[in-house]
């Protein structure tokens, strides 16, 4: 198995033109590769990255990290957390950040504190 940081996983979904060499190499790395470990900050990123740099859909997104979720390529760290913010990104307001936030406090039995009006819509949440 190998791990890859964000830039790297970007550049696998995302056909670069400005970077052609590191997209032919970032895939030939993860189709080589028999497991690729994805960690939760890079799963954050990732969808930070494709939202903000790239103007990627919201629908687009969901499908990105299906595609993650659902390729036995791809070993996601807390893959159950993982999951259940996917599940609230696809009816939320909410960037995949905060719904990974939630999940991870709704797995600790906790009451999520937020100042986000988007994210303090969903239950367990309390807005400040």
């Amino acid at each position: 198995m190998i791990a890859i940081d964000t830039n790297v996983l970007v550049r696998v979904i995302v056909e670069d033109t400005g970077q052609p060499e590191q997209t032919i190499k970032a895939r030939a790395l993860v189709s080589n590769a028999k497991r690729v470990y994805v960690t939760q900050i890079v799963q954050v990123e990732l969808t930070w990255v494709l939202a903000k740099v790239y103007k990627t859909s919201k629908l687009d997104l969901v499908n990105v990290l299906e595609h993650l979720l659902n390729n036995p390529a791809y070993f996601l760290q807390r893959s159950d957390m993982f999951e259940t913010a996917l599940n609230v990104f696809r009816h939320s307001q909410a960037d995949f950040a905060d719904c990974l936030i939630l999940a991870e406090s709704q797995q600790a039995h906790a009451v999520l504190h937020t100042y986000d009006k988007r994210l303090g819509r969903h239950g367990d949440t309390e807005l400040l």
